[in-house]
C-alpha cells in the first residue's frame, strides 16, 4: 500500500523558523537543516563511507605497486667485485598475473553472500568487519610472501572473501539512509573513496617500498585500516532510527522519503524475479564491462608504465595515481549533476541512468583506443587518465540503478551484478600476463583494444535493457518515482519531498 503525505504539512515543515514547535502535534519543525554536512547526520555516515571505500582499495592496490619493488632485479657487487643480478621473489609475469588476480578468487564468492547478509543483519556491521579483518590480514602479507608464494597466494584469497561485501553491503546502509533525491550523491561520494584510496595507496607505497622496503607498505595501510574499524563502530549506527544524535527533523525528512523503517525489516527477496529481470542484467553487464577496464590497469598500470614506457618504480606509483585522481573528483560532480537533474526535471531517471552511463562507456572505449594507437608516455598516460577518469559518470548510472530498481533489494542486486564483475578481476591479469610475456609495445596493444572492446559491449546493453523504473517485483511499500519518469505527473507524495530535497539543498 503506497503511502501519502500531505504537502502543505510538509512545506510549512520546511519554512517555518528553527526549532519551531508545531503546537497541533507538539514536534519539532523541519528547519531547513544547514549546508554544513557534519551537523547531517547521514553525511557522517557518507564521509566514514568515504574512509571506509579509501582502506578498501588501498588494501587492495598496494600490492600492485610493492609487486614491481618485489620482483625486480637489482645489481648486486660481490666481496671479489664481481657485479651479479639478483631478485628477491624470482616470479615470471604469469606467476606475478596469478598473484594479483589471486584476490579475486575470494572477492567473487562473498558478493552475493554480503548482499544477502546486509540485508538481515545490517550493512553497517558487515561493512565494518569486511574492511577491518581485510586489514588483519594485511599486516600479515609480509610473513606470508617470505613463507611461499602460495602462502601470498592463500592470504590474499582470504582477504578477498571479507573485502567482497564491502560494496553489496553498502546498499543496505543506503536504504537506510539516503533520502530518494539524494541517492547518487550520497553513493558517489562514498565511492570516490575508492580513488582517494588509489590515489594515495600508489605513490605512497612506491615511496615506501623505495625508503623502508616493501614490507613497510602492507604495515602502514594494514594500520590505518584498524584505525578506521574502531571509528566505524563507534560512529556510525544502521539506520537513523538507531542514532542517538541525530535531529528529530532530519530523521522525520529520511523516513518521510524511504519508509517506515521498521517495513525494511525481515524482506523476502523476489529471487526468481531478479535473476530475470532485464533491468538487473543490464546493471550486471555495465558493472562486468567497467571492471574490465578498471581491474585491467588497476593491477597492470605500474607494470605497463616500468615495462614499456619505462618508468622508475619510484615514479610508477606517483603516475598511476593521476587518472584515479581524476575519476575521484568527478565522482562527487558526477552524482550532483545526476541528482540536479532529476530535481529540476530535466531528465527522467531512466534517462539519467543511460546517459550518464552510456556517455561514459563511449568516451572510454574511444580513449583506450587511443591510448593503444600512441604509446608514448605523454599521450598514452593523457588518454588513460581520460578514459578513467569518465567512468565517474558511469557509477552515476550502473551503480546507483539498484536503488531505483528496488531500493530494499538493492543490497543483493549490486551484490549478484559485483558476483559477475568480479570475474574481470580474476581474468585480466591472468590474460595480460599471458599476452605481454614478452613484455613489448605491440603486446601490450592488444591488452588496450580488448578493454576498447568490453566497454562498447557494456554501453550497447545497457543502453536498449537498463530502466530507472521501479520494478513491478519490488515490495509493496517501495515508494515510486513515477513524477521522475514523467516530470509532468502530479504526484504530491513525491513532488512534496522534491521540494524538501530542494530547500536541504538551499
Amino acid at each position: 500500500m503506497t503511502q501519502t503525505y500531505d504537502v502543505t504539512s510538509q512545506q510549512k515543515q520546511i519554512k517555518s523558523p528553527p526549532n519551531e514547535v508545531d503546537s497541533s502535534n507538539d514536534k519539532l519543525v523541519e528547519d531547513g537543516l544547514t549546508w554544513k554536512f557534519w551537523q547531517k547526520r547521514r553525511y557522517i555516515v557518507v564521509m566514514m563511507a568515504f574512509f571506509g571505500f579509501f582502506n578498501v582499495y588501498a588494501l587492495r592496490v598496494n600490492l600492485s605497486v610493492a609487486i614491481v619493488a618485489m620482483t625486480q632485479k637489482i645489481n648486486v657487487t660481490l666481496e671479489n667485485g664481481t657485479v651479479v643480478q639478483e631478485q628477491l621473489f624470482d616470479w615470471d609475469t604469469t606467476q606475478q598475473g596469478l598473484v594479483l588476480s589471486s584476490f579475486f578468487y575470494g572477492y567473487i564468492w562473498t558478493q552475493f553472500i554480503g548482499g544477502v547478509l546486509a540485508s538481515k543483519i545490517g550493512g553497517h556491521y558487515v561493512f565494518g568487519a569486511g574492511i577491518g579483518i581485510t586489514a588483519i590480514l594485511t599486516l600479515l602479507t609480509p610473513i606470508a610472501a617470505n613463507h611461499s608464494v602460495y602462502m601470498l597466494l592463500a592470504v590474499r584469497i582470504v582477504e578477498g572473501v571479507f573485502e567482497g561485501v564491502t560494496f553489496p553491503c553498502i546498499h543496505a546502509v543506503w536504504a537506510r539512509w539516503a533520502p530518494v533525491y539524494e541517492r547518487s550523491r550520497m553513493a558517489t561520494i562514498a565511492y570516490a573513496g575508492n580513488y582517494a584510496g588509489t590515489v594515495i595507496a600508489m605513490p605512497l607505497s612506491g615511496v615506501l617500498a623505495v625508503r623502508f622496503g616493501w614490507e613497510s607498505v602492507f604495515y602502514v595501510f594494514g594500520a590505518i585500516g584498524c584505525i578506521w574499524l574502531v571509528a566505524w563502530f563507534l560512529i556510525v549506527r544502521a539506520g537513523p532510527e538507531c542514532d542517538p544524535f541525530i535531529s528529530v527533523q532530519e530523521r522525520q525528512y529520511i523516513e518521510n522519503s524511504i519508509g517506515d523503517p521498521n517495513e525494511k525489516k525481515n524482506i523476502k527477496h523476489p529471487w526468481k524475479a531478479i535473476f530475470t529481470s532485464t533491468a538487473v542484467w543490464a546493471i550486471v553487464a555495465s558493472n562486468f564491462a567497467e571492471n574490465w577496464g578498471f581491474y585491467t590497469l588497476l593491477t597492470q598500470l605500474p607494470t605497463f608504465l616500468k615495462d614499456t614506457l619505462h618508468f622508475e618504480v619510484g615514479k610508477t606509483g606517483f603516475v598511476s595515481a593521476i587518472p584515479y585522481l581524476v575519476m575521484g573528483s568527478l565522482l562527487g560532480i558526477s552524482g550532483y549533476l545526476a541528482d540536479w537533474s532529476q530535481v529540476k526535471g530535466y531528465l527522467t531517471t531512466s534517462q539519467v541512468r543511460k546517459y550518464f552511463n552510456c556517455g561514459a562507456f563511449l568516451g572510454q572505449t574511444v580513449f583506450m583506443m587511443l591510448a593503444a594507437y600512441l604509446l608514448d608516455p605523454t599521450g598514452t598516460v593523457a588518454s588513460i587518465t581520460v578514459a578513467v577518469g569518465l567512468g565517474a559518470f558511469a557509477w552515476s548510472g550502473f551503480i546507483v540503478n539498484p536503488l531505483d530498481l528496488a531500493p530494499n533489494h538493492a543490497s543483493v542486486i549490486l551484490g549478484f551484478s559485483n558476483m559477475i564483475g568480479t570475474i574481470p578481476g580474476i581474468v585480466s591479469p591472468l590474460l595480460t600476463g599471458y599476452i605481454t610475456s614478452e613484455r613489448t609495445k605491440e603486446q601490450w596493444q592488444i591488452v588496450f583494444y580488448i578493454t576498447s572492446g568490453i566497454y562498447c559491449f557494456g554501453c550497447v546493453i545497457y543502453w536498449f535493457f537498463s530502466s530507472g523504473e521501479l520494478q513491478p517485483w519490488a515490495n509493496a511499500h517501495e515508494k515510486p518515482l513515477e513524477n521522475l519518469e514523467n516530470p509532468t505527473t502530479k504526484n504530491p507524495t513525491m513532488n512534496g519531498i522534491k521540494n524538501e530535497a530542494m530547500e536541504m539543498d538551499e
